[in-house]
């Protein structure tokens, strides 16, 4: 009975989250032109638009990666409650692709932020 409640509550969790303006598919759809914040005659402008995608990027990544986080918590929740080896085969597929796609995108965040880290040892030393 616990189980049944807890694999509702993560139901609802899911489909909550994907309503939400948090949403994978409302994050991504917010964007803003690079006319935004100038015309581009100045510098500054560029940046700050370069930046903001950067930063969009990385939310809308985010939050696809809760998405799916949590729509693999409800299949492993699933899995508890009629065992792992019950599950039918798309969902087992569907589960070990959400945990090969976390961590890949995982692997790719943090060679980034080494990358940028790396980066910015050099090109902000004038700043």
């Amino acid at each position: 009975m616990a189980l049944s409640t807890f694999k509702k509550r993560v139901d609802d969790l899911l489909a909550a989250f994907e309503k939400s303006p948090g949403g994978p598919s409302k994050v991504g759809s917010h964007e803003l032109p690079a006319n935004a914040f100038g015309s581009g005659a100045f510098p500054e402008g560029k940046r700050l638009h370069l930046e903001y995608e950067r930063v969009h990027e990385r939310i809308t990544t985010l939050s696809k990666q809760l998405g799916m986080q949590l729509e693999a918590m409800r299949i492993a929740v699933h899995g508890v409650d009629v065992t792992f080896d019950n599950l039918e085969e798309e969902q087992r597929r569907r589960f070990h692709e959400i945990r090969l796609q976390v961590n890949q995108t995982r692997e790719e965040m943090l060679d980034q932020q080494v990358k940028r880290g790396n980066r910015a040892d050099h090109t902000d030393a004038g700043y």
